[in-house]
């Protein structure tokens, strides 16, 4: 799970402009390694439109480009982007997208069934489909009831000198490198992108936001 707070309100836009949040996690859930319910990363931003927010879930990292066409949605594996509009870290609204023959389709926002760890999803909630991308072709964005779609491998955004890290953390050095080296060059993710109006989600003040997967039981 990856969570973040992001201000929406029109008294801070122009410092929405310049931020992304970015919550990054890459192999560190040994259950979850390897497969479409290990999130590498989350990211959630004002989107060129001002009025609206883009969330991105990016999922099974680390990807070599040889083994990125091959790679697939789990049509077993949820993604829930939960969005809590009062500050009592409890998800209010949920954006889900899951695959089915080739798809991704979304639902909501829409408030939950049923807070925490346990999600069903709210049919009637369904915005629309997007057929997944492939990888090496165009990328396939869907426009819908006012919200953008995309499904599709991507080239990993993350920047982190992983050995670098190390050799600070043993104290072997004081600080990174400027630029350092990329651990993530080369190597893709699975991503899933959503941009939604802020007024579908209250529109101004504070929200902490995160993302999760939920493997069908």
């Amino acid at each position: 799970m990856k969570k973040s707070k992001i201000l929406l309100g029109t008294v801070v836009i122009a410092i929405i402009g310049l931020i992304t949040v970015v919550a990054a996690d890459h192999i560190d859930a040994p259950a979850a390694k390897g497969t479409t319910a290990d999130i590498t990363d989350f990211y959630a931003f004002q989107g060129e439109d001002t009025s609206n927010l883009v969330f991105v879930a990016n999922i099974q990292g680390l990807l070599a480009p040889t083994a990125t066409a091959a790679a697939s949605f789990d049509e077993n594996v949820l993604v829930e982007f939960n969005i809590d509009t009062n500050n009592d870290n409890v998800e209010d609204l949920v954006i889900q997208a899951i695959p089915r023959d080739g798809k991704m389709y979304f639902f909501g926002p829409v408030a939950p069934n049923s807070p925490g760890l346990t999600s069903s999803i709210n049919f009637a909630s369904l915005q629309s489909d997007v057929e997944i991308t492939k990888y090496g072709a165009e990328a396939i964005v869907k426009n819908a009831n006012g919200m953008k779609m995309f499904a599709g491998p991507r080239d990993d955004p993350f920047f982190m000198d992983f050995a670098r890290y190390g050799e600070i953390v043993g104290g072997n050095a004081a600080a990174f490198n400027n630029p350092g080296t990329d651990t993530f060059k080369g190597t893709n993710v699975l991503s899933i992108v959503v941009e939604v109006p802020k007024s579908r989600i209250g529109g101004s003040g504070t929200i902490n936001t995160w993302v999760e997967t939920k493997v069908k039981q």
